[in-house]
């Protein structure tokens, strides 16, 4: 529907006809039409879809509604079971629905075909979990107007949303097919900024202001809410425009060229051409057929010194600047300008230069982003993201490092805080410990998951220290200390020369390009030297020379987005446009203020998971009335309540919200929960059991958050035993109470589970394995560790299709038994053995279904659908009573049965 919407169809005599699917230019050309109630019963089960809006006779948007008072995440599951037994049937159609809308009357949300995708393949991998970057609920947006005020009703959204000339522009401008073939569709943010632009750009024309301040302006949106997908959604649309000849993206640092470089290719292959040399973009710039192009300032300002007069000056531009702040206000942003004739000229950018941060007063007509750039087009804050959860909020610990003694004064004291005492090997030992000490519980990395040296959940972190002397001084010593405590991290650095590597007075971080022949020897040395601990662990061969270094620079991008890295010490690369949703903690060890505050903690506040709750930000030197003030300067002067999460007594003890409204905390939660559950006695009754099931939730919720904050360790009231055993009850139910497709509403539907939370403190199959270990210790004669085991199986939703396998080994250990290596001869014999009696007794094809078991086991999921699970099947007539549907299922849930007690264990 997207990128191949007009088809060639042959008929009959011979001839061909264009069939226009979607006519994408005269867009009220297109035919609507609404359908409500309408039953597929050609799938598994008979299901009745609530709302569905046809363009041009195909559904293209589906909504899913729920009465008032049912949870909204509620409706977004309906929708996943419709996908599992009944869109793909019959004659298909439904798999052409671009845009999802749910709501429950008084909140409604949209998101694209993608998102629902990425979430039924996410709840099938339920392990995998390196690779898991959830598109799940988090990922549904809310509508809103052009401030930023949300329309959640669902009256007020389908005024707005559906309204013929919205809704069609949504589908036919305002989704994104990328290179990956995901369907992307823009937030109402994102649709108002690039309207501006594009409006600027038509006004601006009509009234020949091109070559003028007012022909552009600049685009306020905060860090990490999808300015690229923005810019790009710009730059295809505005080259789209008959008179305007080429778009050029600037970006003004070489380590950003790459990232920006690399999303744009994602969302449209060769879109944009990326130029390596000068020499490149000057071949790119007379070439009429490259319509956009991405270039650093560097190279655009070679270009204009050595090209007086060029052709290209005169052409039809739009140039669109990434991170639009202080190389904007030189020399090379004056000369560009000056040699251009005919262009405008826009900025996007998530920390703009005012009045009051400016410093380039030298020229003060020409200090702040708006005299620059002109009007500002569009805001959308910090505060307007956390608000409407496109970013997380953050959590800021400041860790003392210089003790002072009693009786000193202010003075002193900042004597004390000097360069010196900060760099002292005394205070970099003392905060390495620390990081070692607590990684785990910041990370979110349960200490159960270590004991194979293999980390398989939780997120990873970097640290921003102030100078590369300072990145060698405690690379080293994580060495040393993880070496001495036998613990397994994976530490990287990268750094090259920076003018200024200590905070500037606007508190932008200075540009740390790839030249590293301009380091001092020492430094370059000890880059060599990190660079091969990389090549050794990663078996790579990257050096500190020039393509060497640029190498290095990817590869490591990728591997910390892919959690390989445990933590990477920074001083200015990777703080500013670097995006990695695995990263939730920076431990920060380096003055920073404005800008480049708000640029570093951004790094952790990407959206993931229902886990990932907050950005988690640990400082060193005492960075809080920084910190304040850059949030009051980027949010409001009241944005400090929204953008940093509350303390830890607030969470435990509980407080009272904004709007005056109590906030039950951990306590008294927790002595709620024994008072009317108490541990051991059956919960009885539907009504009890849902409200179990919505006191856990809290609960969890609220531990999620508590685990990070070091006062928690030691007041968790309830022992790991009981926790365990709520835990347990709690999955017990979500078995009992998981909707089944066809069902009719019932209690189901008012229930959401958090087990993506459930999962995060839930054990693994090594931990299992020390328990046995210990049990085979006592000569197998505590049953109390029989009953820990019993438990702990009981609490994991993963381990429990795997109890008959354990219970089946711990009953065949005798004092010959070396729990570790029999485990696995033993998993390996039992499962020969199911998979040639499931062959058997099904009449399968041997060879086929052990492929489909091997390839099931590389995917992390079972495939259902497509020819593979076709191949496997016993002979069996298609038409006339061999009950073939019915058989085909029983051999497809039998074949889950299998992966789901064999999936993940050795």
């Amino acid at each position: 529907m997207q990128e191949d919407h007009i088809q060639v169809l042959k008929k009959d005599d011979g001839t061909s006809k264009n069939i226009y699917l979607l006519d994408k230019k005269n867009i009220h050309n297109n035919r609507m039409q609404v359908i409500n109630q309408y039953v597929e019963n050609d799938g598994n089960h008979d299901n009745r879809y609530d709302v569905t809006v046809l363009v041009n006779g195909l559904p293209l948007v589906h909504i899913e509604l729920k009465r008032r008072g049912v949870a909204l995440k509620e409706a977004f599951n309906q929708i996943n079971r419709y996908q599992r037994d009944s869109f793909w049937a019959g004659s298909g159609l439904y798999e052409y629905v671009q845009i999802f809308v749910i709501s429950n009357g008084t909140n409604t949300k949209y998101y694209s075909n993608t998102t629902r995708e990425s979430h039924i393949k996410e709840q099938q991998q339920t392990r995998n979990k390196s690779k898991k970057t959830s598109n799940s609920f988090e990922f549904t947006s809310y509508w809103a107007d052009a401030n930023n005020k949300v329309i959640s009703d669902l009256v007020d959204f389908t005024r707005t949303f559906f309204s013929k000339h919205t809704i069609l522009n949504i589908l036919t401008k305002y989704c994104v097919f990328t290179s990956e073939e995901l369907l992307l569709v823009m937030r109402p943010y994102q649709i108002v900024a690039t309207e501006r632009i594009l409006n600027r750009i038509e006004v601006s024309t009509n009234y020949k202001k091109m070559g003028t301040i007012e022909a552009g302006g600049y685009i306020w949106h905060t860090t990490g809410s999808g300015k690229t997908l923005t810019s790009f959604k710009t730059a295809q649309l505005a080259s789209n425009l008959d008179y305007i000849d080429k778009v050029i993206f600037v970006v003004d640092r070489k380590d950003l060229d790459y990232q920006t470089m690399r999303e744009y290719d994602r969302f449209e292959k060769g879109a944009a051409n990326g130029n390596r040399s000068t020499k490149i973009l000057q071949k790119q710039l007379e070439d009429d057929t490259s319509r956009i192009i991405v270039t650093t300032i560097q190279k655009l300002s070679e270009f204009v010194k050595r090209n007086n007069n060029h052709p290209v000056f005169q052409k039809h531009l739009v140039l669109i600047f990434d991170e639009c702040h202080r190389s904007q206000f030189g020399d090379m942003h004056k000369m560009i300008v000056n040699n251009f004739k005919n262009y405008h000229l826009f900025g996007f950018t998530g920390t703009p230069i005012f009045a009051k941060n400016a410093t380039n007063k030298s020229n003060p007509d020409f200090c702040t982003t708006e005299q620059a750039f002109g009007d500002k087009l569009h805001t959308y804050t910090i505060v307007d993201a956390i608000n409407d959860g496109n970013v997380l909020p953050f959590r800021i610990d400041y860790v003392n490092t210089v003790k002072k003694k009693d009786g000193m004064t202010d003075k002193e004291v900042q004597a004390i805080n000097t360069e010196e005492a900060l760099s002292s090997h005394e205070r970099v030992s003392k905060i390495v410990e620390y990081i070692i000490e607590h990684f785990d519980q910041k990370t979110k990395r349960n200490s159960f998951y270590d004991l194979k040296g293999q980390r398989v959940n939780g997120f990873n972190s970097m640290f921003a220290v102030a100078s590369i002397p300072m990145a060698k001084k405690y690379y080293l010593e994580f060495k040393k200390q993880l070496e001495e405590k036998h613990k397994d991290l994976t530490i990287a650095t990268i750094y090259s020369f920076a003018a200024n590597e200590e905070d500037t007075s606007d508190g932008i971080l200075d540009d740390e390009g790839f030249e590293t022949y301009l380091l001092d020897q020492s430094s370059r040395e000890f880059l060599d030297f990190a660079i091969g601990e990389y090549n050794k662990k990663f078996k790579t061969n990257f050096s500190s020379d020039g393509n060497g270094f640029q190498d290095y620079y990817k590869d490591l991008s990728d591997k910390v987005k892919h959690r390989e890295i445990d933590l990477l010490i920074v001083v200015n690369m990777f703080l500013t446009g670097f995006d990695a949703t695995t990263l939730n903690t920076l431990w920060v060890d380096k003055n920073l203020k404005q800008h480049g505050l708000i640029q570093a903690y951004s790094r952790t506040n990407r959206i993931l998971n229902s886990v990932k709750s907050y950005g988690n930000i640990v400082c060193f030197r005492d960075l809080q009335q920084q910190t304040n003030d850059a949030i009051a300067l980027f949010g409001d002067k009241n944005a400090t309540g929204i953008v940093l999460l509350k303390s830890y007594e607030d969470y435990y003890y509980g407080y009272e919200d904004d709007k005056g409204k109590k906030q039950i905390g951990y306590e008294e939660r927790i002595a709620m929960l024994l008072q009317k559950y108490p541990l051991g006695e059956q919960i009885i009754g539907e009504q009890a059991k849902k409200e179990f099931i919505v006191a856990m939730g809290n609960i969890l919720r609220l531990r999620n958050i508590l685990s990070s904050f070091d006062k928690f360790k030691g007041n968790e009231i309830l022992t790991d035993r009981d926790f365990q055993d709520y835990i347990g009850t709690y999955t017990d139910l979500y078995e009992e109470f998981k909707p089944n497709a066809g069902d009719g509403e019932s209690i189901k539907d008012d229930l959401v589970f958090e087990m993506e939370l459930v999962k995060q403190v839930e054990v693994n199959i090594d931990y299992i394995l020390m328990l046995v270990a210990k049990y085979h210790q006592s000569n197998c004669t505590d049953k109390e560790i029989l009953g820990s085991i019993d438990k702990a199986i009981k609490s994991s939703l993963t381990l429990r299709s795997k109890k008959e396998l354990i219970d089946g080994f711990i009953s065949k250990i005798n004092a010959n038994t070396d729990v570790m290596k029999d485990w696995s001869k033993f998993v390996r014999e039992q499962e020969e053995s199911d998979l040639k009696n499931l062959i058997l007794e099904e009449n399968l094809n041997e060879e086929e279904t052990r492929k489909f078991i091997e390839n099931s086991f590389r995917d992390g999921q079972v495939k259902t659908t497509g020819t593979d699970i076709e191949k496997i099947l016993p002979p069996m007539r298609r038409f006339g009573g061999s009950n073939r549907n019915e058989r085909k299922q029983t051999i497809i849930e039998r074949i889950m049965k299998f992966f789901e007690k064999y999936f993940g264990i050795v």
